[in-house]
């Protein structure tokens, strides 16, 4: 019994010490210096954030300071700034329609399924996003006007069906599908891949064939997404111009939409008109994004 109680006791001795509690000071001075630490990191985010916020803020009040509305209500006025606004109004919304049909199916494609060089495809998808405007612009211009054996596309569909594309408004409406349809496949692609592909399947078990599926059953729960993905589209078209400026043009009446008639309001002089016409510009953007905030409620 005693050397059971003996190596008990020596067992106790070789434990590891039961850690102590702290005393109330320390404890007290840690907190101190947590909530120091705290404080310094919300401050350094709130100091590096905010300033981006406050110099964004400054820019739109920079915009409505320099004008007032006499000078937007003149601007307006101009019978090649009204023109401007109605062909921005309807190459963007043509544009969004476009870029949102094509965008579809490319979109479900690199979501649903798995196929050689499938990463070659996504990688092109990316390639108008990082190409500078007006890089994008000239190989606009160079695609329809490169000769191959004396043959050329934009000759080819002038004679063919009367159409001219080069510095005419289909120039618009196709420098505008080309970027606008990239930001839709991604948004499109991200909407695609929330959604679980099973209800498909289980639609496919009883009976549905893929296109049934799809439609039935996919394309109801990625609405939210295409909507958003037509709204992304449409502002980014809005915002167009360096491949506008290549390979349609700036001709008033013409092919003029308003990125480019701040471009030619401020070659001419009229700081007053351009900064109208950038107001309005900003006042479409804002409705724009206040509708994709919406949305984004609606869809949660």
């Amino acid at each position: 019994m005693s050397g059971s109680r003996a190596d008990i006791v020596e067992s106790n001795d070789n434990s590891p010490p039961h850690p102590q509690p702290l005393s109330p000071a320390y404890r007290g001075e840690g907190r101190v210096s947590q909530t120091r630490s705290d404080a310094a990191f919300w401050l350094l985010l709130w100091g590096l954030g905010g300033s981006y916020v406050l110099f964004i803020l400054l820019l739109l009040l920079a915009d409505a300071l320099s004008t007032s509305p006499r000078h937007f209500w003149d601007a307006l006025q101009k019978p090649e700034i009204r023109a401007s606004l109605l062909l921005t109004l309807k190459t963007c919304t043509l544009s969004a329609i476009l870029s949102l049909w094509l965008a579809l199916p490319l979109a479900y494609l690199l979501s649903r399924t798995r196929f050689a060089g499938r990463a070659v495809i996504d990688t092109l998808v990316d390639v108008p996003l990082v190409l500078p405007p007006l890089v994008l612009g000239l190989s606009l211009l160079i695609l329809f006007h490169f000769p191959i054996n004396g043959w050329q596309l934009e000759t080819w569909l002038r004679n063919s069906f009367g159409l001219s594309v080069t510095y005419h408004v289909p120039a618009i409406i196709l420098a505008q599908v080309t970027l606008a349809t990239a930001f839709a496949v991604r948004t499109l692609r991200s909407t695609f891949d929330r959604i679980d592909p099973r209800a498909e399947e289980v639609a496919r078990t009883l009976g549905c064939t893929r296109a049934q599926a799809f439609l039935q059953v996919c394309l109801p729960q990625a609405m939210p997404g295409m909507l958003a993905a037509l709204i992304v589209a449409w502002a980014r078209s809005m915002g167009e111009f360096g491949p506008i400026l290549i390979f349609a043009g700036t001709t008033r009446l013409k092919t003029e939409v308003l990125s480019t008639t701040v471009y030619l309001e401020l070659g001419m002089g009229s700081l007053e008109a351009a900064v109208a016409v950038s107001l309005l510009m900003v006042t479409l953007s804002v409705a724009v994004l206040l509708g994709l905030r919406l949305l984004g409620k609606w869809a949660a």
